[in-house]
């Protein structure tokens, strides 16, 4: 930490001309009076501290920079700027006191820049600060709008922080993002390194290649060699850019790192590696892998069994930056230094092989050492025969690794599929990796397992998910419950189901950790407890983000939009879907995303929105079909035959939900197919597939005879209604009624209830169709159902019923006195002729003046006065009563 109007000196920079041009505008806006706040971010090694020394060193007024205390406790780098900032230690902490009080840092900086001249504050390294003083800054230069705590304009403030780092936003801040060298640059920085006069030009080129346009690699493996070295003289060791120079430069990176994280870097490294290494042999020495044999065999690193390789920890470095999602789900390294340095700090045991720290071996086998005889691989890449090199088994360098690493890097890829590829590739590479992780590291087997299990489950393969289920005889407790009770369901023994998945509800529904709540929740949708399954999955969410466990908010949100969704309450559904989308997406779990558009469809063919349906059906299925989603796919295909449906498109619904009920695998998933039943029933029968709609309604019947969902019975006597004959439709509707009453989800009883009043009406029933009616329409109004409201509405009219706003008193001030006469005379059941006869006008302008009633009240026949004028006398019967009552009141 210092404060000082210049540093010594100024350190040259290489290739930052849009960088110091960013710096010149920050100077220039303080000096002015502006202020502002300039973002810097970079990998380890480029040159962040640099930039920051020459801002210091290039600004007019005062600049103070302050580093990241050593030690990291509340509060304490509040309190090293302060110091900096404070001329005594007694102002340092009165500073710090009302920084913490309710003036906040804003105010604390503002009593200490109490200079005319403008101030630059350089703060070094800010992802290593606490999270209070994190908070505090952030939150007063957002307060300042962007100029920057300490006043109007007369400070000025340069963050720098590692690239994985998210700076927080700020009205107006720029942001400037450091990278690589250009050769021209690098060459000119080499120059100024080198302690010798002259550079033998071999040895330059070789440094230049190696470091690839990173400065702090470039300098730290200058550092390292010696002047004979340098100079020619000695030969430059191989590689040059070894473990050694690659801790120095990232091993502050990598340690601050959780240890989860860092495994999981390593592991990608391995996967990377076994993907590169084979036609190239100096590549799997590069990453210190050589195809010996011995070493380590299968030993787990100390500490596995505590840590779990899961989707969390993986997306997590994807949404951090330190890792990059390619296309088709492949995860890698955008800076490939950050790899190699992630596989030198892994234990020896995750390589074939112990050897002493330092520079790896040179390139060739030592001349008292005889090579390993070629393999037959080896031996094809050799004779440059590289397209039958893979036929003849693995290379040494895949070889040369334990199983616990073969293991974890076929479940980091299996993460990469599940979450953005096919998930029945990455069922499989789940599995294999289950089964290389089986007693050597056997948490992350068991890791392995469920993750395939979810992978087939979203694939729709019930043997997938009985395959990952099947073999983990070291589990014990409430995960072994939801193994057996998994099983146990999708075998249809249900008894055996209900009792493990019980206990997993009531074991795991209370704990704290989110993926426990995440594994109670999934477990009370299987048992049908959509009420249940919701609270824990809310609980759940709540967890996730109280911990910051970013990578795990999309399948919390994914989980709770599908229980909103099975309890009926679409409008929750909407809002948990939409923010698991924006989650999705942000960290690349592409097929998260799909399902939720898959949710956010089904909730728009509810309300009747059918550009929505349409747009988000054809982006869930977007992906899911080249991703293998069935369940994905059965979702989106079920809201667009809603949407058909909604419309009157009864025959263009049952065409695409037939494939969605019949079982089979070209078939609906499994876990829905029972649920679609209901609509296809009731679009069938309109469209005349009676016969099909029978065979549907019985499987079902037997289905909801199980008691695996709750509002089963009462759609069942829906369909049966729907299927009956004479009047026992009116017997069913009425128990399906009463049923829906005892199981809540309204949408569907609403449903239910204009099914009823649509087939009274065609009995021509009307009077007794309105009720059922009414009731739907307000149902699907509270609903925010428009489409389905308006299908109300328009069969309400057609018995006869008001259906909204045209028995609204305000609806009979609008209309001339001639017209309310002839809106009583029609409603009384005048013809126009009679109209005209009474009132002394001619037919045409009674015809004239009932146009323009429908168009002002909304109606469209004339069988609908009746109920106009009903309501608008019963409006004011109730405002004459109100009127004579003592008081008048």
């Amino acid at each position: 930490m210092s404060g000082a109007t210049h540093p010594a000196a100024g350190p040259r920079l290489y290739d930052r001309t849009a960088e110091l041009a960013a710096l010149a505008r920050l100077s220039a806006r303080t000096a002015a009076g502006r202020g502002g706040v300039l973002f810097v971010t970079g990998n380890p090694g480029e040159g962040r501290t640099s930039l920051l020394s020459r801002a210091a060193y290039d600004f007019p007024g005062t600049a103070y920079r302050v580093a990241a205390p050593h030690h990291r406790g509340p509060w304490s780098a509040a309190r090293a700027l302060f110091a900096t900032l404070a001329p005594t230690p007694a102002a340092a902490r009165r500073a710090l006191r009302l920084a913490r009080g309710e003036g906040g840092l804003a105010q604390a900086v503002a009593t200490l820049a109490t200079e005319a001249e403008a101030v630059l504050i350089c703060v070094d390294d800010l992802h290593l600060w606490d999270a209070h003083s994190r908070a505090a800054l952030a939150a007063a230069w957002q307060e300042a709008d962007g100029r920057g705590p300490g006043g109007p304009g007369r400070v000025g403030w340069l963050v720098s922080a590692a690239r994985h780092h998210r700076f927080p936003e700020v009205p107006g801040a720029e942001t400037v993002r450091l990278g690589r060298l250009t050769t021209a640059g690098a060459r000119a920085l080499l120059g100024d390194l080198c302690p010798v006069a002259a550079l033998a030009p071999p040895a330059g080129e070789r440094l230049l290649d190696e470091a690839a346009g990173h400065p702090g690699v470039l300098a730290a493996t200058v550092r390292r060699l010696t002047v004979a070295q340098l100079a020619g003289t000695l030969p430059l060791p191989r590689p040059a850019v070894d473990d050694t120079v690659l801790a120095e430069v990232y091993g502050g990176l990598l340690e601050r790192l959780p240890a989860a994280s860092r495994r999981l870097l390593a592991t990608v490294a391995v996967m990377v590696l076994a993907g590169r290494t084979g036609a190239d042999g100096a590549s799997a020495e590069v990453y210190g892998v050589r195809g010996g044999r011995g070493g380590g065999g299968g030993r787990a690193p100390v500490g596995a069994r505590g840590a779990r390789a899961s989707a969390e920890p993986l997306e997590g470095l994807v949404a951090d930056g330190l890792l990059r999602r390619h296309r088709g789900g492949a995860v890698g390294f955008d800076d490939p230094f950050l790899g190699r340095a992630a596989l030198a700090s892994a234990r020896t045991s995750w390589r074939g092989e112990s050897r002493p720290p330092g520079p790896v071996a040179g390139a060739a086998p030592s001349a008292d050492r005889p090579s390993d005889p070629p393999t037959a691989g080896e031996a094809a890449l050799a004779r440059g025969q590289g397209h039958r090199a893979d036929r003849l088994g693995p290379s040494a360098a895949v070889r040369a690794l334990s199983p616990v690493a073969r293991g974890r890097a076929q479940l980091v890829r299996g993460l990469a599929a599940l979450a953005g590829g096919p998930v029945m590739d990455a069922h499989e590479e789940l599995l294999q990796a289950a089964e290389l992780l089986r007693g050597r590291a056997p948490v992350e087997a068991s890791d392995a397992r469920f993750l395939a299990m979810e992978a087939a489950w979203a694939g729709g393969d019930v043997e997938g998910c009985l395959a990952a289920l099947d073999g983990g005889e070291d589990v014990r407790g409430t995960e072994r419950d939801f193994a057996d009770g998994l099983s146990a369901a999708l075998t249809v023994r249900l008894d055996d189901a209900r009792t493990a998945l019980a206990r997993v509800v009531a074991g795991d529904g209370g704990a704290d950790d989110p993926r426990l709540l995440l594994r109670a929740g999934s477990a009370a949708l299987v048992l049908g407890d959509t009420a249940t399954a919701a609270r824990v999955h809310a609980r759940a969410l709540v967890r996730a983000r109280a911990e910051h466990r970013t990578a795990l908010l999309p399948r919390a949100l994914e989980q709770l939009a599908y229980a909103e969704l099975r309890a009926g309450r679409y409008g929750r559904a909407a809002c948990a879907a939409r923010e698991g989308l924006r989650t999705a997406e942000a960290t690349g779990q592409h097929n998260v995303a799909a399902h939720q558009h898959a949710v956010l469809a089904l909730v728009a063919s509810v309300e009747g929105d059918g550009t929505a349906v349409t747009e988000h059906a054809g982006r869930a299925l977007a992906t899911a079909g080249p991703h293998g989603l069935v369940q994905a796919a059965t979702l989106a295909e079920w809201a667009l035959a809603r949407a058909e449906l909604g419309r009157g498109l009864a025959a263009q619904a049952a065409a695409r939900l037939v494939p969605l009920v019949r079982p089979g695998p070209r078939g609906g998933h499994f876990a829905l197919r029972m649920l679609v039943v209901p609509c296809f029933v009731e679009a069938a029968v309109v469209a005349g597939r009676d016969a099909e709609a029978r065979e549907a309604a019985e499987e079902y019947a037997a289905w909801a005879a199980l008691g695996v969902d709750g509002p089963a019975q009462a759609q069942l006597a829906r369909c049966r209604a729907l299927l009956g004959q004479g009047e026992a439709p009116a017997y069913w509707f009425g128990e399906a009624v009463r049923r829906h009453d005892s199981c809540g989800n309204d949408f569907e009883r609403a449903r239910t209830l204009l099914a009823y009043g649509t087939w009274l009406r065609r009995r021509r029933r009307p009077g007794d169709a309105r009720g059922p009616l009414r009731d739907a329409l307000v149902t699907f109004e509270r609903a925010a159902a428009g489409g389905w409201a308006e299908h109300a509405r328009s069969e309400l009219r057609a018995t006869g019923g008001a259906s909204g706003g045209a028995t609204d008193p305000a609806a009979l001030r609008g209309l001339t006195p001639q017209q309310q006469r002839i809106v009583r005379l029609v409603a009384r059941g005048a013809t126009n002729q009679e109209v005209a006869d009474h009132l002394s006008l001619s037919p045409r302008t009674v015809d004239h003046h009932l146009r323009g009633v429908f168009a002002r009240l909304g109606i469209r026949s004339r069988v609908e006065l009746p109920g106009v004028v009903d309501g608008w006398d019963s409006d004011r019967e109730a405002r004459a009563s109100a009127t004579a009552r003592p008081g008048g009141r």
